[in-house]
């Protein structure tokens, strides 16, 4: 990966808003069904021990898991996991089946699994994550994932001193998990269209830097155009084919990627305007509200709330 496209990397995934909910923690024996029942979110399976066997009941796929590997799943997807490898009838495959007990090392042919759910906090995250498929299998014999391992092996080792009460650090390796497979994936693998897309591309990773750089100029196609060194008519279609949308559209996501970090970091709503290239609050507003799915003050009061919340329990924990 080139310390440019490294960069633009760590850019985007600084977007990502993800509140992680950690299900359940433990292992299965016998004849078991790990399944979403009435919740259709966006989850994710890690298989800390033993092996079993994830089924895609609309896509009739059955995928085998071993110890070690990874399911992310960035949208609703129904799915079910068990220890066979023959697909359930499918009206029980939303149906849980069996007891998770807490994991003993002790007892063989037992699957532990580390199971929960993710909510992507803003629109931006949701366009971020559009061009991924809409699940990820991270397994552990993944050269380009070796690094994972040890995220991997101190969840397991949390997990097994849990208990009852699974401990909250699961929730945040999990989340450290999710984005290291997130980066490489995006490093090393040819996504077709959409933001990574940009940033994988010789013609147009350079005007992304640019963008970033000085998001406050008006940015009109021409000057992208001009940019790249391309006819307008040229770059509006190789752009648009490589971004999935039209270079405005992309524009408007970069400003308001900026703008989101902006307000986190306390700057006002007209100083944040301002620097993205709005010279008008109400005009920025409403392109906040319709990439973010927020308006910019409500944004900026909820992100430093959850700060604040985490300062206040970080100094509870010193005391």
């Amino acid at each position: 990966m080139q310390p440019s496209t490294d960069h633009l990397v760590h850019w985007l995934l600084s977007s990502l808003e993800l509140e992680t909910t950690l299900f359940h923690a433990g292992q299965y024996c016998g004849t078991w069904r790990a399944a979403p029942s009435g919740f259709m979110r966006a989850g994710f399976h890690l298989v800390l021990k033993g092996n079993c066997w994830l089924h895609l009941p609309e896509s009739r796929d059955s995928i085998p898991l071993e110890q070690g590997d990874a399911v992310f799943f960035l949208r609703e997807t129904l799915h079910y996991l068990n220890p066979s490898k023959s697909p359930d009838d499918p009206s029980r495959c939303r149906i849980r089946e069996g007891q998770m007990t807490p994991i003993d090392e002790s007892i063989p042919d037992a699957v532990a699994l580390v199971c929960g759910f993710f909510n992507f906090k803003s629109g931006l995250s949701e366009m971020l994550l559009s061009s991924f498929p809409d699940y990820l299998v991270i397994r552990s014999d993944n050269e380009e994932l070796v690094g994972a391992r040890a995220i991997f092996d101190l969840i397991l080792a949390e997990a097994k001193t849990s208990g009852d009460a699974p401990s909250p650090l699961i929730v945040r390796l999990t989340d450290l998990l999710f984005f290291y497979a997130i980066r490489q994936l995006a490093s090393t693998q040819k996504i077709s269209a959409g933001l990574w897309a940009v940033v994988q591309s010789p013609e147009f990773a350079r005007l992304l830097e640019a963008m970033i750089r000085e998001p406050e100029k008006s940015w009109p196609v021409e000057a992208m155009a001009d940019f790249s060194h391309m006819s307008r008519a040229t770059f509006f279609k190789r752009f648009s084919r490589i971004a999935g949308q039209s270079p405005n559209l992309f524009l408007a996501m970069v400003r308001m990627k900026i703008a989101a970090q902006l307000l986190r970091q306390g700057r006002s709503i007209t100083q944040t305007a301002e620097k993205v290239g709005y010279q008008s609050e109400s005009a920025f507003s409403k392109a906040f509200k319709k990439i973010i799915g927020q308006q910019p003050g409500a944004y900026q009061r909820a992100s430093l709330d959850m700060k604040s919340g985490l300062s206040e329990a970080a100094h509870g924990r010193v005391m």
